[in-house]
């Protein structure tokens, strides 16, 4: 079986160089000059024990790969380029997706692509061309998987069979959608992150007020979700964040967008989910509707991360906006 890693970022060089260290079958697709460096000089993956340059094959486009019987896509891409990559793939391969958020599962099963959902709890960053920075050791991240919209098959157990043989804590889950919607809930804070920085004296209200309005819209739309928190042990067994190079983990992924100047995040998949589905069951978003208003303007203009004041987030979303 062959991995094509689609999306050779913190989450998918991970995934990618892991799997190819433990001897499986791995391919990844890059652009860019992350894609030029990979060519060149292979994928320098550091972690907090040593760095070391790996040479994992390397594809500039989907079409060279061309996946198809035998193979199985881990889309690690933001959402937002979800649609793009699908509309690359032949009908049939397996898709799973290592994403945030729970819109790339639903559009790839909508799709007709057989669907492994995958819960990505993976400390790791990617701002250099060629580079990516894992910061957990000896364990690099829990990554469960399952079958969308619910239950597992031989295909979950032998991804999480690899996962697990690559250093990963990993599980064939039947519920791990449950699980990601959990996150969800947690990942809403990622743009109040990104917008103001964790260490704002207003992050932690702006964080809980977007969850909190993030659970009450899922309440309200019978949503199953299993609390993030009940993982939490699970996590805590398994993940010691230690410093890299003298350096510590700077943001979450949509700090990181705005750190690399991408121009997007992936806040409508997120923050937006919520907002959809207040509007569509009558739960009022404010929070929500300000932390996505805000991050994408910040990410249009090319603003660094943390450069707003979350009090101000906080006022303009009781103002109404």
């Amino acid at each position: 079986m062959r991995y094509v890693v689609i999306g050779a970022g913190a989450v998918g060089g991970t995934i990618g160089v892991r799997l190819h260290e433990a001897g499986r079958d791995v391919v990844l697709v890059a652009r860019g000059p992350h894609l030029a460096a990979i060519r060149e000089h292979g994928l320098r993956f550091d972690d907090p024990e040593r760095s070391r340059t790996v040479r994992v094959p390397v594809a500039g486009t989907v079409a060279e790969v061309a996946p198809g019987a035998g193979d199985v896509v881990v889309l690690a891409v933001k959402s937002q380029d979800t649609a793009a990559v699908l509309d690359e793939l032949a009908p049939g391969v397996p898709v799973v997706c290592a994403q945030n958020g729970v819109a790339n599962e639903r559009e790839a099963h909508g799709r007709g692509f057989p669907t492994q959902a995958m819960l990505v709890i993976l400390p790791a960053e990617h701002y250099e061309p060629g580079v990516v920075v894992a910061s957990s050791v000896p364990v690099p991240g829990v990554l469960d998987v399952g079958t969308h919209p619910t239950g597992t098959d031989e295909l979950s157990e032998k991804i999480a069979a690899d996962l697990t043989a690559a250093g990963f804590s990993s599980r064939a889950d039947p519920h791990v959608m449950d699980a990601k919607y959990g996150k969800l809930l947690t990942n809403l804070a990622n743009a109040a992150d990104a917008i103001c920085g964790a260490d704002d004296p207003a992050f932690d209200e702006v964080a809980a007020a977007a969850r909190a309005e993030g659970a009450d819209c899922l309440a309200a739309a019978g949503v199953a979700v299993r609390p993030d928190e009940d993982d939490r042990v699970r996590r805590e067994g398994v993940i010691t964040e230690s410093p890299v190079g003298g350096l510590e983990r700077r943001g979450s992924s949509m700090w990181q967008s705005l750190r690399r100047g991408t121009g997007r995040t992936e806040a409508a998949f997120l923050n937006g989910e919520v907002v959809a589905l207040g509007a569509v069951h009558g739960v009022p978003t404010p929070v929500n509707a300000e932390l996505l208003r805000v991050v994408t303007e910040m990410g249009e203009a090319g603003e660094p991360p943390a450069s707003r004041d979350g009090a101000g987030l906080l006022a303009a979303a009781t103002a109404g906006g």
